[in-house]
């Protein structure tokens, strides 16, 4: 889990971005130091929720194991999985991340509107590391 990308918990899950006061660029990942707007340059940007859903932009499968820092479980069989872009219309960015488990391309289309919900990359006996997945509107988690 990175510290400050998403927050809140079932249907209060959300991503957080960064805006620009000045110009209005939104950031995510989240910038914290300055607006990378080249005519802008303004310091102080605040935070806030970046709308919880959606539109598939484009999406693919991964067919290999990713390298390490990537930590999957030597003792499994790797599995692959779709990483799905998707355009937040609000926020005019394009957003990437992983469908949600039971999610595959087949399930997937250009235009499909999707949620953002709670995921887990890795566990362990002590420790749970969260991201967030994209999933389907209307299918139970």
């Amino acid at each position: 889990m990175v510290a400050g990308w998403f927050a809140g918990e079932g249907d209060e899950f959300h991503l957080v971005g960064t805006r620009c006061p000045a110009c209005g660029a939104v950031f995510f990942p989240r910038e914290d130091l300055s607006c990378r707007n080249p005519a802008c340059g303004h310091g102080a940007l605040t935070e806030f929720p970046l709308s919880r859903r959606g539109r598939v932009w484009s999406y693919t499968d991964t067919r290999y194991q990713p390298p390490s820092p990537y930590v999957t479980n030597p003792e499994l069989p790797w599995q692959p999985y779709a990483l799905i872009a998707v355009e937040l219309e609000a926020e005019r960015i394009v957003v990437l991340g992983q469908a949600a488990p039971g999610v595959t391309v087949a399930d997937l289309a250009v235009g499909m509107e999707v949620e953002v919900v709670p995921g887990v990359l890795h566990e362990d006996a002590e420790t749970a590391w969260t991201t967030w997945n994209w999933r389907p509107t209307g299918v139970a988690g």
